[in-house]
């Protein structure tokens, strides 16, 4: 794959200076139009071989264009807050909003690279010292997890990166690229001058002298996630004027199919789910009989309540955090269950966020964003009150997005939590029931009690009015997302006071089950 960027590309000086200005124009246009347009955001990732130039690259991008509007950031180590969170956590916070060039500089291929170099180069060392089969047995079993787990961790770039152009990013992945020879002779020619001598690091030795293996699970890395959406493009970085100037005219470029709506497609979702024939759905078929006496439910929630409350504090909770997630029809007793989970657990642990029509902000990021930027860190945990699941409940209903953004959304779902629990989240999704009689008894009540009134609205009324869309949506919700990693819990909420105590046990056994 790197053969074609080791001929040795060169662009002679009086050339650069000719295009230069022409091409920083032509980005400057397109930058402005990109602002005023306000539909789509780029996003440049900045990958490959240190010495390569990657640096002088991102610089020359803010040079060129106007900077404000450029949202540039460099990912080196993980620090201690992004580590209690999952890996692609820190790479959504730095996501540029539609009408904005974003430029990460280290992206989310990075460390899974520099992962996979690394379990090679402890499997080699151990290989020096080994001599029995068993030995080797070990070897070839820890080998065939680790690449395993790149090729979980590549799967999910794709999805990634699929979801990102759905949402109308463009993606421009470029990789710099040196050979061995010239990654030496750049790494030394910097070294000798005193200018440039600090961007050399003894981190940068030690990788060149893995160079091989780093470029054997590079030539993987790029070959597995170079789509039709988001494909890679590789610049050789020995020549400055050619390395300028083809990551110019492909920034330009991406940048005019950008404004001319002409950005890769995707392959179609599947057919749209059709209604059961017999037409039974999860909410119809619940047991909405059980309920429970005053006493009983005071003296269990009184024990359920201490029982949430140590786990919350137990020495292994603060290794992993809770997300809980709360769905159900309007006046189901989302609210007060919420209040008797919050009364169990410390509060400077726990955050509750409701969710409500996105805002300016929110919309112009992919439609995730505003879910990813409140995971918790380690030892804490937070309460959707709704959730992700409004693109294929509410947006589907209401055909606030087209049926090919709600269908890709399920995987899109599925991956999300999946990336939340490899991280060491508890995810736990109720969803509370209700009948169509009980939902009427109480929309009632709140209009004739004056605390209540502020909990019944127009919208409550007219939502009841497609019951049955929010049926057969919520079935296919259940019958796709969920999973033997995230389940849903489906409670019938009649009676609140069964409901609340049953959400409190399941929650209590999922937690203890984790711990």
């Amino acid at each position: 794959m790197f053969e074609s960027a080791e001929i040795g590309h060169q662009i002679k000086k009086a050339e650069f200076d000719r295009q230069t200005p022409l091409l920083r124009q032509a980005l400057l246009t397109a930058q402005y139009k990109l602002l005023e347009q306000n539909k789509a955001a780029v996003i440049i990732l900045v990958n490959g071989v240190d010495g390569a130039g990657k640096g002088e690259t991102v610089n020359l991008f803010n040079q060129w264009m106007d900077p404000r509007h450029i949202h540039t950031h460099a990912f080196g180590a993980a620090s201690d807050g992004e580590r209690d969170r999952p890996d692609m956590w820190r790479f959504w916070q730095a996501l540029p909003p539609k009408g904005r060039i974003g430029i990460l500089f280290g992206s989310w291929y990075t460390d899974p690279i520099i992962q996979r170099v690394m379990s090679r180069q402890r499997g080699q060392d151990r290989d020096k010292r080994r001599s029995a089969d068993s030995d080797q047995t070990r070897h070839n079993e820890r080998d065939a997890h680790c690449t395993a787990v790149f090729e979980k961790q590549l799967a999910r770039i794709r999805d990634l990166e699929r979801m990102l152009v759905a949402e109308g990013a463009a993606i421009v992945k470029l990789w710099f690229h040196l050979s061995k020879d010239a990654q030496a002779e750049r790494l030394r020619t910097l070294s000798a001058k005193k200018s440039t001598a600090w961007r050399v690091t003894k981190d940068d030795w030690r990788q060149y002298k893995h160079y091989d293996e780093f470029i054997e699970v590079c030539e993987l890395a790029l070959r597995e996630t170079s789509t039709g959406e988001a494909p890679w493009h590789i610049i050789e970085g020995s020549n400055h004027a050619y390395r300028s100037l083809a990551a110019g005219n492909l920034l330009l470029n991406a940048l005019d199919r950008t404004l001319k709506g002409t950005t890769a497609s995707l392959t179609p979702a599947e057919p749209l789910p059709e209604r059961s024939l017999d037409k039974l759905s999860i909410s119809n078929t619940a047991d909405y009989s059980r309920s429970l006496g005053r006493a009983s439910y005071e003296r269990q929630l009184t024990k359920l309540q201490g029982e949430l409350s140590l786990l919350t504090r137990h020495k292994r909770f603060k290794e992993r955090s809770l997300v809980l997630v709360f769905e159900g029809m309007d006046a189901a007793g989302k609210g007060s269950t919420i209040r008797r989970i919050t009364g169990a657990i410390d509060a400077r642990l726990f955050r509750v966020v409701p969710i409500a029509a996105p805002t300016d902000e929110e919309r112009a990021q992919p439609y995730l964003w505003r879910f990813w930027r409140q995971i918790p860190a380690r030892g804490h945990a937070v309460i959707f009150d709704r959730s992700w699941y409004g693109r294929v409940l509410v947006e589907r209903v209401e055909k606030l997005c087209k049926p090919t953004d709600w269908m890709r959304a399920y995987h899109e779902i599925n991956e999300f939590e999946d990336t939340l629990t490899d991280s060491g989240s508890i995810v736990l999704k109720f969803w509370l029931a209700i009948t169509r009689k009980e939902q009427l008894k109480r929309f009632k009540l709140r209009e004739k009690t004056p605390h209540k009134n502020f909990k019944i609205t127009s919208d409550d009324w007219r939502n009841r009015e497609k019951w049955s869309a929010y049926e057969l949506a919520l079935s296919d919700m259940i019958d796709r997302t969920s999973s033997e990693i995230a389940p849903w819990n489906v409670i019938a909420s009649d009676d609140k006071l069964w409901s609340r105590i049953e959400v409190l046990k399941r929650m209590c056994a999922a937690i203890e089950k984790t711990l």
